[in-house]
């Protein structure tokens, strides 16, 4: 399956799916990353791994230009890798149930219009919750509103910070991702008879994590 990456950061998530789909046995491979960031960690990650990428800033003609290189790259599966832009309609739209991000909450908790990054464990904090954790989810025209296809539950400590929690998300984030998007490749289509959506089952998954899952008659 081919799969572009969208990713605004550092990259870490990109890596670890560069790293799992450079594996042997693995049905997905990376054919393109896109950045609305010039110089973003990720498109230095995806240089060195020979893969083409791609600067598309906000603009009108986003749409436009996102799609005319996805469709150049043949690409199958798109996935969002801490993108920090909200994804055309056109695009979600032409790429739906086809579609995935990666949210470090436990959705549909502490995600929508600006939960992302730093704010999201802050929030997590604040509200005394006592479990967050990584969503990988499809995407819709809403913010974190998708259907979601897995989750991975972390425990927060008494005396975690917004920095300690958010790096024990990403370590998560980082397995769950990847685990994820390499079913859906084995797999080859997210859409099984009559339309219903079934629950991919990675390996290496805790199955807790995905028995709950809610997802879409």
């Amino acid at each position: 399956m081919r799969v572009a990456v969208l990713a605004s950061g550092q990259g870490s998530n990109l890596q670890a799916l560069l790293d799992a789909c450079a594996a042997p046995a693995s049905a997905a491979r990376i054919v393109l990353v896109v950045s609305n960031r010039e110089g973003a960690g990720a498109l230095e990650w995806a240089a060195a791994a020979g893969v083409p990428t791609a600067t598309i800033p906000a603009d009108g003609q986003d749409a436009e230009r996102l799609l005319a290189l996805l469709a150049e790259h043949a690409v199958e599966l798109v996935v969002l890798a801490g993108y920090l832009k909200r994804v055309p309609d056109r695009v979600v739209a032409a790429y739906r149930g086809r579609m995935l991000n990666v949210h470090p909450a436990l959705l549909p908790a502490f995600g929508g219009p600006g939960m992302y990054g730093r704010r999201v464990h802050e929030t997590v904090l604040a509200s005394g919750a006592r479990v967050t954790g990584a969503t990988v989810h499809l995407v819709d025209e809403q913010y974190d509103h998708g259907a979601i296809v897995a989750q991975w539950p972390v425990p927060v400590r008494p005396d975690d910070t917004a920095e300690s929690l958010a790096a024990r998300v990403l370590a998560v984030e980082h397995r769950l991702l990847p685990a994820v998007v390499l079913a859906f490749a084995a797999r080859g289509d997210a859409v099984v008879g009559g339309g219903r959506r079934e629950p991919v089952r990675p390996g290496g998954v805790p199955p807790h994590s995905l028995d709950d899952a809610l997802l879409p008659e």
